[in-house]
């Protein structure tokens, strides 16, 4: 029974391939050999469509006048599986009319894909220094990753800012707004001897509920001035009206800012900010019982509940931590304005999460290269990061409710009101 056994052993690797040992070749070169295939096929593809297209256009003798004229010289192109080389096919316009074929998967001058590319902006704000980007791409991509010399990535960071300014230029007309969420990030960057730059950020939603990145800038600290200046620059280039309703801290210059450029904007204060500033004019021994009662009034039913709620933390934590209630009372009515907008939008409304959990790591960055870069860096790096997030972003719930909203209709407690006069509302009732 051994015998048999160690001849069935012998016989099943002998019928196996030489492995690919044998073959001179690894399986991250077998998983290049065959992206190239596909990639190859698939440009292969691109320019049998662009020529279809034109097959119908003939020159006064009858030939075709748009025809494969060879390939341009082989290119590298650097993916997540290493170095992929890649020929891309030329083609000739006899008729003079100039029309050339660009690859989409593969643009004129492009060496990277676009995965690859987005890796360096996250390994830089990870913390890696410029010099070590090369060799943390090696163990991504392989060690026949190119072109990431920190001169390399010089001309990255600019192309990333003049992007960062094209985005700044965009034309704002037509646009609309329901929801504004806004926040102001500290960094540890100055220039020269000027105080630390801010990064001031605005992200809106839009009529088909969808969130997009309406401004991303630079101020000292987070006055007044600075958003001043932000939100003019957004009338200027066409954004007539303001959102239905703006999310932020209540430490912001914004506010102030707001009432001059788009005074019809209602105001909701963070409830997450709000809730740690009150706490932490607490005992920690009373913390866990005052969250509990703050909890029960911003998940109050009602705005009416909630006012309910609020009065009863008064009455129960004013006189011995006035302090504590102070702060709360005096931004009530901004704390408890998301009960006039539709109930599914509530728990997006609280806070100003999006933006935290977008810029959490961007602290990070900003803490690893403290002076070492520059404010037009600075923004590029955030605005690439800004893009790479957007990607991920889901439309918010009832997304419908927003068009509602941007035509004029009317929420009490988060229920759409009705044209009916209150007297026949209560009749009906």
């Amino acid at each position: 029974m051994r015998d048999d056994t160690c001849k069935l052993t012998t016989r099943a690797n002998d019928q196996q391939p030489a492995g690919l040992g044998g073959l001179g070749l690894s399986l991250e070169d077998l998983v290049r050999r065959g992206a190239r295939d596909i990639l190859q096929r698939a440009i292969e593809a691109e320019v049998q469509t662009f020529l279809e297209g034109f097959e119908a256009v003939s020159m006064i003798d009858g030939r075709r006048a748009v025809v494969r004229n060879g390939y341009l010289p082989p290119r590298e192109i650097l993916t997540t599986v290493g170095p992929v080389a890649v020929q891309v096919p030329k083609v000739r316009d006899r008729s003079g009319a100039g029309l050339k074929f660009n690859s989409a998967l593969v643009p004129p001058y492009v060496r990277r894909s676009a995965r690859v590319a987005a890796a360096l902006p996250w390994l830089y704000r990870k913390g890696i220094a410029s010099g070590d980007l090369g060799e943390a791409l090696e163990v991504l991509v392989g060690k026949d990753a190119k072109g990431l010399s920190p001169a390399a990535l010089g001309r990255l960071k600019a192309q990333w800012s003049a992007e960062y300014q094209g985005w700044t230029r965009r034309d704002l007309s037509g646009r609309q707004y329901a929801y504004w969420w806004v926040d102001g990030i500290d960094t540890t960057l100055r220039e020269t001897d000027d105080p630390r730059l801010c990064l001031l950020v605005i992200i809106g939603v839009t009529a088909d509920g969808t969130k997009a990145w309406v401004a991303i800038n630079d101020g000292l600290r987070e006055s007044t001035a600075s958003w001043l200046d932000v939100l003019r620059d957004l009338k200027e280039r066409g954004l007539a009206r303001g959102p239905r309703l703006a999310i932020g801290d209540g430490a912001l210059g914004f506010w102030a800012a707001l009432e001059q450029v788009y005074p019809d904007t209602v105001h909701q204060r963070c409830w997450f900010h709000k809730m740690g500033n009150v706490l932490a004019a607490l005992p920690k021994s009373w913390q866990g019982k005052a969250k509990t009662d703050l909890q029960a009034i911003w998940m109050a039913a009602s705005h009416q509940e909630a006012v309910v709620a609020c009065k009863r933390f008064m009455k129960r934590y004013e006189a011995k931590y006035p302090k504590a209630t102070e702060k709360l009372d005096k931004d009530r009515d901004a704390l408890l304005a998301f009960y006039r907008f539709p109930a599914e939008h509530w728990v997006h409304l609280r806070t100003t999460n999006p933006i935290e959990s977008t810029f959490a790591t961007l602290r990070h960055r900003t803490t690893r290269t403290k002076n070492c870069a520059s404010r037009t860096t600075f923004l590029g790096l955030a605005f690439k990061l800004a893009e790479e997030a957007a990607k991920t972003w889901r439309r918010i719930r009832a997304p419908e409710k927003v068009a509602d909203l941007l035509g004029g209709t009317r929420y009490e407690d988060g229920i759409p009101m009705s044209d009916e006069p209150p007297e026949e509302q209560r009749l009906a009732a």
